[in-house]
């Protein structure tokens, strides 16, 4: 701005930051010198998780000095094949966290919400792919189902009280930061395969389609999409806007293993079972046609975010704290879990 000094950032509380993504916006709104705030969530047992959301929703939402508030909702135990009765159970949190926001919610505060939704799971049975935010949603499986689900919860939520939402629709996240423990995150599994010297199984073709998303440049877009959501819904029509966060540019399975072959200079081995899996689209290539301004930034190569996960990897391994991989593990080109 010129001759005005830019308005600070309100305080942000960060739901899921010690995920891949959570990490990463905590992080980014940190080195910014915004206040963050982080809560540990016993997502294991939902009661004991809601009582503490509760708590730290109340006193989050009372701490603002002018009742500016945002909250970067990035956790998710979910992931493609989770049973659909576990993501039940997260929905239902959800919603029931919802209605502890509203109770807690004051006349002057004033709420931007961020909300990881994903991709994958809400496209993988559309039609005619690029996808746009102007595409039906078709989940395969129970876990798109369940975003779609949430997103119409925050919606509702947003309407009912005068909120702003950004509904996430979040491309394949890869960087430092993946917990190599769950059947997920292509790119860090085939790194740490190419560490170990073990082969990786792959349960989809070759000519498979993704956006590969850093999660550095994904962290900045959520930041950047929570401080201009309230001026950006005021031509939307609706309270709660959709945007699918990606590159636009999709990528093959056989050029995501090509470029990490050329990262570490040797071939990656591989171990074909045969068979597929429910809820893998071929083809997810995506094209966002909502918010273009948030899309407009330097992104960081694929081949310097490959290798700054195969340093932080490496370091692991050496030390030996990495996950280990399950020797009947498989890895999906699929949707990434965000918690």
């Amino acid at each position: 701005m010129t001759g005005a000094q830019r308005p600070s950032r309100p305080p942000t509380l960060v739901v899921g930051s010690g995920g891949l993504l959570g990490r990463h916006v905590r992080s980014t709104l940190e080195r910014s010198g915004a206040s963050v705030r982080t809560t540990s969530v016993p997502w294991h047992d939902p009661v004991a998780a809601r009582a503490v959301l509760r708590s730290e929703l109340a006193a989050f939402v009372d701490s603002s000095p002018d009742g500016r508030v945002n909250i970067a909702w990035c956790a998710g135990a979910g992931v493609v094949s989770t049973p659909a009765d576990e993501l039940e159970t997260e929905v239902s949190l959800f919603r029931d966290v919802l209605d502890d926001l509203r109770a807690a919610l004051r006349p002057t505060t004033r709420l931007a919400f961020f909300f990881a939704s994903s991709v994958g799971g809400v496209y993988a049975g559309s039609a005619d792919p690029p996808f746009t935010e102007l595409s039906e949603p078709r989940p395969l499986v129970a876990y798109g189902r369940a975003k779609l689900a949430m997103e119409e919860a925050l919606t509702a939520f947003c309407a009912e009280t005068g909120s702003v939402a950004l509904l996430g629709r979040i491309t394949n996240l890869y960087g430092p930061g993946q917990k190599l423990s769950k059947p997920q995150g292509l790119v860090s599994q085939l790194c740490l395969a190419q560490l170990r010297g073990t082969p990786l199984p792959v349960w989809v073709s070759f000519d498979t389609i993704r956006d590969y998303l850093y999660v550095g440049d994904c962290a900045e877009m959520v930041v950047d999409a929570l401080d201009g959501l309230h001026e950006h819904v005021r031509g939307a029509g609706s309270n709660a806007v959709v945007k699918i966060l990606a590159t636009g540019t999709g990528a093959t399975l056989s050029a995501v293993i090509g470029e990490t072959n050329r990262v570490f200079r040797r071939r990656s081995r591989l171990r074909i079972p045969g068979a597929g899996t429910p809820g893998q689209a071929r083809d997810l290539r995506v094209r966002s046609v909502v918010w273009p301004e948030l899309d407009k930034r330097t992104q960081t190569p694929f081949s310097v975010g490959v290798r700054r996960i195969a340093d932080e990897i490496a370091l692991a391994y050496a030390a030996g704290t990495s996950a280990p991989i399950h020797k009947h593990q498989s890895t999906h080109v699929s949707e990434i879990s965000i918690r």
